[in-house]
């Protein structure tokens, strides 16, 4: 499971890159999206597959660059809201994905507000 501090965020990009790159043209595509690549946070990117997966991470050091390749199936991502080029999720989230987990499938428990009945 994928453990990271609460100060870090995940952020996945919504148009699919191109693979062939690494940590330049990555932190490029992170620049494109008018954001910092060397902020700490999480820039996850795909294919337009969704075979391939590739997370850039900058850890104050230096570069990192995570990928997974699936050798069946394709990752399934969360609802991009419309007009997006990417979406926030919890790095939970991103573990649940690089699993294999459909959470668009995933039964999920009902929420209670003011309105609702309490449990």
């Amino acid at each position: 499971m994928l453990t990271l501090p609460s100060s870090v965020r995940v952020f996945i990009a919504v148009e699919p890159v191109d693979m062939r790159g690494s940590f330049d043209s990555l932190g490029g595509q992170v620049r494109r999206l008018s954001m910092d690549p060397q902020d700490g946070h999480l820039y996850v990117f795909t294919n337009a597959r969704k075979t391939l997966m590739k997370v850039l991470f900058f850890d104050r050091s230096g570069w990192c660059v995570f990928a997974k390749r699936l050798e069946s199936g394709t990752f399934q991502l969360p609802a991009v809201p419309a007009g997006s080029q990417q979406v926030r999720v919890d790095p939970a989230v991103l573990g649940l994905i690089l699993e294999g987990v459909d959470l668009s499938r995933a039964p999920r428990r009902k929420r209670y507000g003011s309105t609702g009945p309490t449990p």
